[in-house]
Formats: C-alpha cells, structure tokens, sequence
C-alpha cells in the first residue's frame, strides 16, 4: 500500500474536525432529547394530516404549524447559519397560507406545497435524530442521511 492510499483511508475513517460541522454535531446531541420528543409528536400529525389532505380538509394547513416548529428546532442547531436555499424556498412555498373556501377549487395547487414543506422538514428532523443517536463523532465517509444534515446547514 502507497502512502497516498493510506493517507485516503486514514481520511475516510477519521472525524470531521470542521468546526461549524464540529458544533453542528455537539449541538445535536445537546439537543436530541428535544428533537425525539418533536419527532415522536409528529408522527400522528404525519398520518393524520396527510388523510386530511386526500378527505379535501381545511385541517391540512394545521400541517404548517408543525412545519415551523421543525424548522424553529433546526435552525436551532446552529443558528448563525443559513440553511439550504432549496430547502428554504420549499418551507416559504409551504408555510404562512391561511384556508379561504376558494382554496377548494384549486387544492392541489394551494395544499401541495403545505405538504412537501412539512415532507421535507420532517425528513431532516428524522436525520437529525437518526444520526444524533447514532453516530459517535461527525465521520468524513458520510451515510447519506448525515450528508443531508450537512447540506441542509450548506457545509458539504
């Protein structure tokens, strides 16, 4: 084995010593008790809301509330940081609509993005926690949903 191949394994199996990446992670686990908890209540809004959705009820856009809290628990994990511009623009499509009975008319054009903006959020909440239990220190060879999280924070 040449020095260049044990330099790349060396790296792949070492921690990511990034500090904003370093303080996303011991933010996590700060706040994983938090984040399980919101997780936990978003499973009955899940399976709950989504029915709303397909029942044409204006309850679907309590989803938007969930949303934000996911958002607002986020955010919280480094908060200096600005988050994904995709994922920013899917929460803003999503979010601040209030039902008027002609949203009836159009209701997959107006309820759709509710949904997709809670989708995401909850995505990443669901990220936060899996990788939050299991990971042990923030890995240079990244599971998928843990390079999620770092694109989510823009640091991958």
């Amino acid at each position: 084995m040449n020095i260049d191949t044990e330099d790349m394994i060396s790296n792949i199996e070492s921690e990511d010593k990034r500090p904003q990446v370093q303080l996303l992670f011991k933010n996590l686990k700060k706040e994983l008790p938090r984040l399980k908890k919101l997780l936990k209540e978003c499973h009955w809004v899940y399976e709950n809301k989504v029915y709303r959705f397909y029942h044409s009820s204006f309850k679907v856009y309590m989803l938007q509330g969930y949303t934000e809290d996911i958002l607002s628990a986020l955010r919280n994990l480094l908060p200096d940081t600005e988050l994904n511009d995709y994922f920013t623009l899917i929460i803003e499509e999503g979010t601040g609509k209030e039902f008027k009975r002609e949203d009836n008319k159009q209701w997959l054009e107006i309820t759709l993005p509710i949904l997709e903006a809670f989708f995401h959020a909850r995505y990443f909440l669901e990220m936060a926690v899996k990788y939050g239990k299991e990971l042990k220190y923030p890995p240079n060879l990244l599971p998928s949903g843990w390079a999620s999280l770092l694109y989510l924070f823009n640091l991958r």
